[in-house]
């Protein structure tokens, strides 16, 4: 028991948890291929760069125009590296 209360502890530490891709799928594609709402741009035509600038603006408020609310509540719940590294998974 006390192996699973630390490796927890260590996980929560070190940001080792990860972005559930899974609900951005619902409104940008299985692939990343769509417009959300039809006009959101296409992530799977940016590079990781852009990505990671476009979720971390939308989590402080600094990105987005008539998305920025609903994007501020899908990413606001993840710290910044974790947000970096979703961008880099999110490119082909």
């Amino acid at each position: 028991m006390k192996k699973v209360i630390l490796a927890a502890l260590l996980c929560a530490v070190y940001g080792i948890a990860s972005v559930n891709t899974t609900v951005c799928k619902g409104c940008h594609g299985q692939n990343f291929e769509k417009k959300a709402l039809g006009k959101s741009h296409v992530v799977a035509d940016m590079n990781a760069t852009s990505i990671e600038t476009a979720l971390i603006g939308y989590k402080n408020g600094t990105y987005g125009g008539s998305f920025k609310g609903i994007m501020k509540g899908q990413v606001s719940k993840y710290s910044d590296d974790e947000l970096k590294a979703a961008a880099k998974t999110l490119v082909k």
